[in-house]
């Protein structure tokens, strides 16, 4: 091979190499989900999800593009106190992740301030009807709640894709 025809291959390959390792290693860089699987997921679980980091500064990793066909739950922390039931009154911080993109929606922690709302099958989504009860508070636990037990074809969010699986990461602080 000439001089003159490796630089023009190497010419011709280096943006392609640049673009594959810039691929393989991305992060949403919007609130702290990364890809650890560039191909996705298509039954994700809590299991497969990380979280390091708490407060406002937390980090939450799964394989994206995710989608989970049932709900599950991981408990970070096992709280010690009151355990939740249907039709309690909850307090808590939560972050949420879209499956599909990876990026943080919303969290609780950025705003310091937590949520309140009754534990209620038709006031929640399922995922979170389903998979509250038995948390203590004091826990942390990781919901992966498939499309169907989210906001199925018609999300609240413009940031929620149709269907989306979601990932939460729920801090009950108060039950009442």
């Amino acid at each position: 091979m000439t001089s003159n025809l490796r630089r023009v291959l190497i010419l011709l390959c280096a943006p392609l190499l640049m673009f594959a390792a810039a691929a393989c290693s991305s992060d949403s860089g919007s609130g702290g989900a990364s890809a650890s699987a560039s191909a996705g997921t298509t039954n994700l679980t809590a299991n497969e999800v990380q979280v390091s980091g708490t407060g406002a500064v937390m980090k939450v990793t799964f394989p994206f593009p995710a989608s989970a066909t049932e709900l599950s739950s991981k408990d970070v922390v096992v709280g010690t106190g009151a355990t939740a039931k249907l039709n309690d009154n909850i307090t808590v911080n939560y972050y949420l992740a879209g499956g599909l993109t990876g990026n943080k929606i919303e969290s609780s922690f950025d705003s310091g301030e937590p949520a309140n709302f009754p534990l209620t099958e038709g006031g929640l989504i399922k995922g979170w009807t389903e998979g509250i009860p038995g948390m203590k508070v004091g826990g942390e636990r990781i919901l992966v709640v498939p499309g169907d037990l989210a906001y199925g074809a018609n999300p609240t969010s413009p940031d929620i894709q149709p269907n989306e699986t979601l990932i939460f990461v729920v801090q009950l602080t108060k039950i009442s």
